[in-house]
């Protein structure tokens, strides 16, 4: 969410932005945006000198009021005269003061619905691209490696180990969910641990979130089309299973107002995640790549506006750091202005990569939001000298399995079909250093 000085003074740069990110159904907002600002100052001005007419004619009656009781006769007349002439025109001010309070409300609701659409003003760094297919590589790291063996469906290696149930969790829940029993149970909890105290290690304080968040929370964490696409209602409450814990955890700090010496605050957070994966992508029937439930390992930043494209390199590279401990090949892959959501300002994607399928795959996407968040939820920052400002947030995944599991699985897979346990990981999974194949039960 844009601030509303830049339509005032600046609307051909908001209007640029908007075509950018290729949505130029968006630019007549930009107008309803400025008209309805338009109106909504005049209505607030207008009442600002009613109140101070009022006032004026309250103050003016009072000493009419000492008079009126010393007076006579046509004095006397006179004088009650001008006081009832007073009393009407206050009379007159407070009945069009209740109108225009009417309508300041009435435009700053409108005004909000439209500032909520228009899109965060991109950082110059972004390339111009349409959408996914003109996201940007800018850097490989690892070497890929294609065996000179088969790698089978990353379902078909788990099952291997007797360690997925997709069938039984559909007649459970239904497609999207699934079962992970054993070696492959554990090793999605060995993933998670480990990324948490990756974390921890790196200074981030670790955290268990609320899994569910009210409507107005919802709403400043994500655009509505997100919103749609995503997030589960809970049937009669206003209350929303969260798709990420970033949303809960920005969630937080609602109308709170940070001491400038606290920060950066850097949180790391355990959550499931619960998404409806509307649109094009859909669910996948036979893998866990898009599903309604997973679990994941987030990092959130809240800091100083100065400080938050530093704060954006450091995480994606905690997310290449983390990924290639695992002895996974990934790349960064810089997302288009046609990619990013509306309320992001700069965002990439980490990708690991998929021996099987001989390309890379998204498993991290590292975003600052810039001030957008913290506009819509009243984050705010107030500094030694008692200044108040907005905050910045970012995000980032720090692993969500099953992904984390299928690059795991192909990049580690021998040719008889154990799977080795990279040595990080081994602490957390009773000292293994390999998966033997099992029977399912």
């Amino acid at each position: 969410m844009i601030d509303i000085k830049l339509i005032r003074e600046n609307p051909d740069l908001v209007r640029e932005n908007i075509k950018k990110k290729f949505q130029d159904e968006k630019l007549p907002l930009v107008d309803e945006a400025a008209e309805l600002d338009r109106l909504n100052r005049s209505a607030i001005n207008e009442a600002n000198e009613l109140r101070a007419n009022r006032n004026k004619l309250s103050k003016a009656n009072g000493p009419l009021f000492g008079k009126l009781k010393k007076a006579e006769g046509a004095e006397k007349d006179a004088i009650q005269a001008e006081i009832d002439k007073n009393m009407a025109l206050v009379k007159a001010d407070d009945d069009r003061l209740a109108e225009l309070e009417k309508l300041e409300a009435e435009y700053a609701e409108k005004l909000k619905n439209i500032m909520y659409k228009i899109p965060q003003i991109i950082d110059p760094s972004v390339p111009i691209g349409r959408d996914d297919s003109e996201n940007v590589e800018v850097e490989r790291f690892g070497e890929p490696v294609v065996p000179d063996f088969e790698i089978p469906y990353h379902t078909e290696i788990m099952e291997s180990f007797g360690g997925i149930d997709l069938d039984g969790a559909r007649s459970v829940a239904g497609n999207g969910f699934y079962y992970l029993v054993g070696d492959i149970a554990r090793l999605h909890e060995a993933v998670l641990a480990y990324a948490r105290d990756f974390m921890i290690n790196k200074g981030f304080t670790f955290m268990v979130p609320p899994f569910m968040m009210h409507g107005d929370v919802v709403k400043g964490v994500m655009s509505q089309s997100d919103m749609d696409a995503m997030m589960y209602k809970i049937e009669g409450e206003d209350l929303y299973l969260i798709g990420t814990s970033e949303h809960s955890m920005i969630g937080r700090y609602i109308d709170r107002i940070v001491p400038e010496e606290t920060l950066p605050h850097t949180l790391t957070s355990y959550s499931p995640c619960f998404r409806k994966e509307k649109g094009a992508h859909g669910i996948e029937e036979r893998g866990v790549y898009r599903i309604h439930q997973f679990e994941k390992q987030e990092m959130i930043v809240v800091c100083k506006p100065e400080d938050s494209m530093a704060w954006y390199d450091k995480m994606w590279k905690y997310s290449v750091e983390l990924f290639r401990s695992l002895d996974i090949p990934v790349r960064e892959l810089e997302c288009c202005s046609g990619d990013l959501a509306d309320l992001k300002v700069k965002s990439c994607d980490i990708e690991a990569w998929s021996p099987r399928q001989k390309k890379y795959f998204e498993v991290c996407s590292c975003t600052n939001m810039g001030d957008a968040q913290a506009r819509r939820l009243g984050i705010r920052i107030k500094d030694k000298d008692g200044k108040i400002y907005l905050a910045h947030t970012l995000n980032n995944t720090v692993v969500a399995p099953p992904r984390m599991l299928i690059a795991l699985l192909e990049n580690n897979l021998a040719a008889d079909g154990s799977v080795r346990i990279p040595e990080a990981l081994r602490p957390y999974m009773g000292g293994k250093d390999h998966l033997e194949k099992s029977k399912a039960f």
